[in-house]
């Protein structure tokens, strides 16, 4: 079939993309559908038409889908921050699952490997212990809430179904304070104006609050007066910090912090290993998934206190910690000192003396640690959404562990780099994904892989 640009098809929906969109077939040619879900069978016009796909707009809805579900979020359509909230969170499971186990065949030419089902949250709502709300003024009218669907307009919303509930009544409030102190709100076309952003970190088990204004700039009107209402209003904030961010940029947090109230921290706790998280700490945003990932992180580790075990992209030392429980030796490299120093402190608080933390990017950090001697016999990476640079999975390779477990949040990258790893003496045990966020497109996955004996 030639298909033509404006012309109407009927289609239905067998895949999801990687931004939560429906995919379709128009005699093997690949349609990307927005709003719809797999399984719903649609009338689209193709809007857009490349050599390889096309982009259709549902005209009609001919038979929804069987795991299509009412959103229980107000903006759905229009936040994006849910992408998949309209499928039951069984799918979603399923989905998961998929996207990793296609990723690794492929790209990775994985196609024997074990891949269990996903582990998901009982109740998979108000998960998130971190939340980060634009603000804007709208002709006088303060609102908070979050960015529409590939733009930078502010959608106001009261209540988010992921977030923590303390979210609902900080900004309630602040927007009586910003009123009350005539807090004036930054504009990113002009760089103007003093509050950029609210930011909040919770304690989920220490049941610890920060909140976090980013400010353009030092100066606070009315500070002591400003922090006295904060304190009256929202007594469950355990620590107010001011964050300086003058840079005409997205980054939402500056680097510089000045605590206002409280301890400039506050301290959560995995299991029976606490952490001390700073403004810009990096920490999983769900705890509860949190320990089943590292549980299992630990699991496909196997150790049995003799080893000593790298632990590349460690952050604060989430995951080094529970390791060194069981190793004789745990070597952590961040690249971020802030974490590195959170990391060592961490230690401290847990009484754990047999880590090492150093500061650099693991590429370069690695090879110099090897040059030097250091050897290890497990190496866990958890890198970024890019993946592991190759210089480092080289120095892996050469240093010869006898197991690396990879803690990835991308399938795409995780796959590029299991496949360089199985070309260079390791195989791909098991892999586990876990759903570390409900009613979105993303997926964590943990994976063994062992040496392969000569």
């Amino acid at each position: 079939m030639d298909i033509k640009f404006n012309q109407t098809y009927e289609i239905e929906i067998i895949d999801m993309g990687h931004s939560g969109e429906g995919i379709g077939k128009i005699d093997g040619f690949t349609i990307f559908v927005e709003e719809t879900v797999i399984g719903d069978k649609v009338k689209i016009e193709v809007i857009t038409l490349k050599k390889n796909y096309g982009i259709g707009k549902v005209v009609e809805y001919l038979e929804y889908s069987p795991f299509r579900v009412n959103p229980q979020c107000t903006i759905f359509n229009q936040c994006g921050g849910c992408q998949i909230q309209n499928i039951s969170y069984k799918k979603q499971l399923e989905i998961k699952k998929k996207i990793v186990s296609d990723n690794l065949r492929r790209i990775g030419g994985l196609h024997e490997v074990q891949i269990h089902d996903v582990i998901g949250m009982d109740s998979p709502e108000r998960y998130r212990n971190k939340a980060q709300f634009p603000l804007t003024d709208k002709n006088g009218q303060i609102e908070i809430g979050f960015y529409r669907k590939k733009s930078h307009d502010i959608i106001q919303c009261d209540t988010c179904m992921i977030q923590h509930e303390i979210n609902d009544k900080i900004i309630k409030e602040i927007k009586h304070i910003i009123k009350k102190f005539k807090l004036s709100i930054y504009n990113e076309k002009t760089g103007k104006g003093l509050l950029r952003h609210i930011v909040t970190r919770i304690g989920v088990n220490s049941k610890e609050f920060m909140l976090i204004l980013v400010v353009n700039g030092t100066h606070l009107p009315n500070k002591d007066e400003m922090i006295e209402n904060i304190n009256k209003k929202l007594p469950e904030i355990t620590t107010l910090v001011q964050n300086i961010n003058t840079k005409k940029s997205n980054v939402i947090l500056g680097d510089k912090n000045i605590t206002l109230h409280g301890k400039g921290y506050i301290i959560d706790s995995i299991a029976d290993v606490r952490f001390q998280i700073s403004p810009l700490s990096f920490y999983q945003v769900n705890p509860v998934q949190m320990e089943q990932l590292y549980n299992k992180a630990l699991e496909y580790a196997q150790l049995s206190g003799n080893e000593t075990v790298f632990d590349l992209y460690c952050g604060i030392g989430t995951i080094s910690l529970f390791l060194a429980k069981k190793a004789e030796k745990v070597i952590g490299v961040e690249t971020v000192q802030q974490a590195v120093e959170d990391a060592q402190r961490n230690a401290e608080i847990n009484h754990i003396e047999n880590t090492e933390f150093h500061v650099g990017k693991a590429e370069e950090v690695v090879p110099e640690l090897y040059k030097k001697g250091y050897k290890a016999d497990v190496v866990v990476v958890d890198p970024p959404r890019k993946g592991c640079d190759e210089k480092l999975l080289t120095t892996m390779t050469e240093m010869q562990p006898e197991r690396i477990v990879y803690v990835s949040c991308n399938p795409s990258t995780l796959a590029r780099d299991l496949k360089y790893l199985e070309a260079n003496g390791y195989m791909t045990k098991e892999v586990q994904p876990v759903d570390m966020f409900p009613y979105t497109v993303h997926v964590e996955t943990v994976v063994l892989m062992s040496r392969v004996k000569k």
